[in-house]
């Protein structure tokens, strides 16, 4: 009899260390754990939960090991750190602020499901994101995705499936047990959260550099 058996409908299963203060929740649609993940933030579990996440021009890149049963999702919102005043790019040394940027993201997640048995030959990646939603702005959405296409090819992960660019904003579904990705795209907003979110939150990381923090 497996865990997911033997578990009380509508517990949820214990959280990996590390993750305790994800926002999980009992998803009753869908009879299981939802770990519902920020700009910033990822998941990894062994468990048989869904990952869920909003995305505009940000990423969020699904890895798992099919094998070892072991997977996770993140949200990054741009490639790397740009240092104004020198004009070059490296990772932030805060890990709040790290975890912003597509290289450090993708490291903790990679690092992350390793830890917990998955092995990197077996890994399989999708990727979803990088929406253009303001017009008025840079092409952040295109610059997302060229660079995890870049980081994807040079460690040799492989890539089974995506859905990136266009204009709409999407909610992604990662089931991680069974591989699958559910994606709804948004084409009409009710509000303009999103958009607000992602203003503030460039906001947030400019202010970061300016500091230099």
């Amino acid at each position: 009899m497996s865990k997911a058996e033997i578990r009380k409908p509508g517990a949820l299963p214990l959280a990996l260390p590390g993750f305790e203060k994800i926002n999980r929740y009992w998803d009753p649609m869908h009879n299981m754990c939802a770990a519902k993940i920020l700009p910033g933030e990822y998941y990894v579990t062994c468990e048989s939960e869904i990952v869920v996440t909003v995305l505009g021009s940000c990423i969020s890149v699904c890895v798992r090991d099919p094998v070892a049963g072991v997977g996770g999702m993140n949200h990054f919102m741009l490639p790397v750190r740009q240092h104004k005043s020198v004009g070059s790019w490296s990772v932030d040394s805060s890990q709040e602020q790290a975890m912003r940027y597509g290289d450090s993201a993708m490291k903790r997640l990679l690092n992350e499901i390793l830890s917990h048995g998955g092995r990197r030959e077996n890994l399989e990646a999708k990727i979803f994101g990088g929406g253009r939603i303001i017009e008025q702005m840079t092409d952040i959405g295109a610059s997302n995705i060229d660079f995890i296409h870049k980081y994807v090819k040079s460690i040799g992960l492989r890539l089974v499936n995506e859905d990136t660019g266009g204009i709409y904003p999407r909610k992604v579904y990662y089931f991680l047990q069974e591989g699958k990705v559910r994606v709804k795209k948004l084409r009409t907003l009710h509000n303009d959260t999103i958009i607000q979110r992602e203003v503030s939150y460039l906001e947030q990381l400019d202010e970061s550099v300016d500091s230099g923090d």
